[in-house]
């Protein structure tokens, strides 16, 4: 008999660091490579995996998000599946969900309902491909009340993430610590740590139990990770999956394993810049393994005038439907639907999202331009980054950030 598993996608953080892109959307509902929505790589895997019951804990400016999920991700209710997110409920009284852990104690109703043998825990906001049904049949072989998943990152990176400390079977986590500056390498490579990927398999009833007793400490801050975890490593009761170990049909060898947390400007920007190589860090274009969504009836892309120095071109870039490149040049870039670059400008190592007009004329470097922002004619951005800095957002490594329909000074 085939065992019944729920899958919860936790997604109702607020995305701070990522402002002003989150100003107006919750993290996970934040677009990404052109024409995909942040969520839209957890919910292709889970969906890939074969798992299609699906609820989506939601908090923070959630509409855009709500809207994408009830539009893209609509299941055969003839077999029973269904992706659904799920708000703050207040069933426990009238308060929001406090942390991560909070939100499942206060979302055990749908537990219950679907009576699971198996509950996946993942996140909502990371950008990777990775078979769960192996790291589901990881941890009934195992027998462990928690599966926790790890990268591989090097020891002298230690510092930046919440480091699995295991045993000398290499399986069995002894201690959860997090961004420690003595960490102890894996028994098998003493140069690397495992980094957790914030993806749990629980047997159902040590999850229930768990955020049962944590919702009972009022020192708790509630969250899965820095809680939950604990509490269960505690008790010997907690195992890692190897991210090494997952093989998804279609990978190859440069992208096999590619995992990010978008959580910064920064990293979201260089994320992009994955997708655009001749053999990119990630491939979107694996067949195998799609990753699923909704980008409405756009039609194809154009590039017009091909004269002189009025020539519509792209150059290492993703160009999304509905796009006109009209006498423009476009290098490493990724372009969503709906833009216009008109002719005699440039754009280069850019993220233009949606309905973006860039002017004639208009330069534009290293730069994320948020949804429906007008580029006027002759404008300059990402060339003179002090000026920049007094209008604009620009990260630490100088990507220039103009958020949700933003006035663009001349």
């Amino acid at each position: 008999m085939a065992v019944k598993v729920l899958a919860i996608v936790l997604a109702g953080g607020e995305g701070k660091r990522l402002m002003p892109l989150t100003a107006d959307r919750a993290k996970p509902g934040v677009p990404f490579g052109g024409i995909y929505r942040m969520i839209d790589f957890v919910l292709s895997n889970l969906a890939n995996g074969g798992y299609l019951k699906i609820v989506v804990l939601t908090q923070y400016k959630s509409h855009s998000l709500d809207r994408h999920i009830t539009k893209t991700w609509r299941m055969s209710t003839l077999l029973g599946n269904y992706v659904t997110p799920v708000p703050a409920q207040q069933r426990l009284g009238p308060r929001w969900f406090a942390g991560s852990a909070d939100a499942i104690y206060q979302s055990l109703n749908l537990i219950n309902d679907e009576s699971p043998d198996y509950v996946i825990v993942f996140g909502a906001d990371h950008i990777y491909r990775m078979d769960p049904k192996q790291m589901v049949n990881d941890h009934i072989a195992s027998g462990a009340a928690v599966t926790v998943a790890g990268i591989r990152q090097p020891k002298s990176l230690a510092d930046q993430f919440g480091v699995i400390d295991v045993g000398a079977d290499g399986k069995r986590i002894r201690a959860f610590r997090e961004k420690p500056r003595d960490a102890e390498g894996l028994p098998d490579s003493p140069d690397e740590v495992y980094a957790s990927m914030g993806n749990y398999v629980f047997t159902t009833r040590a999850l229930q139990e768990a955020v049962t007793k944590d919702a009972q400490n009022p020192d708790s801050k509630h969250d899965m990770g820095g809680n939950i975890i604990p509490m269960m490593v505690e008790r010997g009761e907690a195992n890692v999956y190897d991210f090494r170990d997952n093989e998804v049909p279609g990978s190859t060898d440069r992208d096999r394993g590619y995992w990010r947390d978008v959580g910064t400007l920064d990293s979201f920007y260089e994320a992009h810049m994955d997708l655009i190589a001749t053999l990119p860090v990630f491939n979107l274009y694996n067949h195998e393994w799609p990753i699923f969504t909704n980008y409405g009836s756009w039609p194809p892309a154009k590039f017009v005038h091909g004269y002189d120095d009025r020539q519509g071109r792209a150059i290492e870039s993703m160009i999304s439907p509905g796009v006109v490149v009209s006498g423009a040049l476009v290098e490493r870039s990724v372009i969503s639907p709906n833009v216009r670059v008109n002719s005699w400008s440039h754009v280069e190592g850019c993220v233009l999202m949606e309905g973006v007009s860039v002017g004639r004329r208009a330069i534009l470097k290293n730069a994320i331009i948020d949804k429906n922002v007008i580029i006027p004619e002759g404008a300059q951005i990402g060339v003179d980054l002090d000026r920049d800095r007094k209008l604009y957002t620009v990260s630490d490594n100088g990507i220039v950030v103009i958020g949700k329909g933003q006035r663009v000074e001349l």
